[in-house]
């Protein structure tokens, strides 16, 4: 398989389904890359599945970059997206550049900016120095707690024009694709129909260019609140569970390591 650019994903918009995941680590981005997703994004929801934050904004740029350049080693096929963390681009967004830089040398292909009070600045300036973006709006995580926390957004019709509005702002700055996250499958269908480049929902509906989920989320791997808009295609918590109950016995029991697990003296 060849790598997937930006151009490959632009260009399945009206085509075919675009297919993402978020991944951490080497070893899950090598399961991914080799199943043949389009897309791998270093999702800062790293803070809740992975380090137990209550709020992804806690999650550091130094944690984001180590994570990222692990998925990065690992990947030959897909289009690896790195998540800007709150602190490299919101708390002062002038520094956006000088981080951005950072994630596409840890291997990121492109980063993704969630929708806040600066975002076009940002996102305007990222793109001018020819770094590749992701837009992000609706329900916008690092932003939860000025949106009246974590609840759908664009429900009445000017909040629903307002999202509209900032999608459409933001593929005239240039960004390459856009996910749509908690908003009703309406608008969904509306902003993607309005838009050249690909929608990619999590949490809003069936109409998007494409799907994104949390790879803990889609291992049943996560046994946080369950969301309404994920679906668990394993339990891997249960059968992980119950291969360590399996290990504690054979343990106890003196069953493992046996003989040919052991190494010996030579003779």
């Amino acid at each position: 398989m060849n790598k997937i650019t930006i151009k490959d994903i632009i260009k399945k918009k009206g085509r075919s389904k675009i297919s993402m995941l978020t991944c951490y680590d080497y070893s899950f981005a090598k399961v991914l890359d080799e199943a043949g997703l389009d897309m791998i994004l270093v999702g800062d929801s790293l803070a809740n599945v992975v380090l137990g934050m209550e709020e992804t904004r806690r999650v550091s740029v130094t944690e984001m970059l180590n994570h990222t350049r692990a998925v990065a080693k690992a990947v030959k096929h897909s289009l690896v997206v790195a998540d800007m963390p709150y602190t490299s681009y919101q708390k002062d967004p002038k520094k956006c550049l000088y981080y951005a830089k950072k994630f596409m040398a840890a291997g990121a292909d492109a980063v993704k900016i969630e929708w806040f009070q600066k975002c076009p600045y940002v996102v305007e300036k990222l793109i001018k120095n020819k770094i590749p973006v992701m837009g992000h709006i609706g329900l916008t995580p690092q932003t939860a707690h000025l949106l009246g926390g974590y609840k759908v957004q664009g429900k009445d019709k000017l909040s629903a024009d307002n999202l509209l509005k900032q999608a459409k702002q933001l593929e005239k700055l240039g960004v390459f694709s856009l996910v749509l996250e908690c908003i009703p499958l309406e608008l969904s269908r509306q902003i993607t129909k309005s838009l050249k480049v690909p929608t990619i929902g999590i949490g809003a509906g069936k109409y998007c260019d494409g799907q994104v989920l949390v790879l803990y989320d889609f291992l049943g791997l996560y046994q946080g609140k369950k969301l309404k808009f994920t679906r668990a295609y394993l339990n891997l918590f249960s059968q992980a569970k119950t291969a360590v109950r399996r290990f504690v016995r054979e343990v106890e029991k003196g069953k493992f390591p046996n003989k040919s697990e052991s190494f010996s003296l030579k003779k």
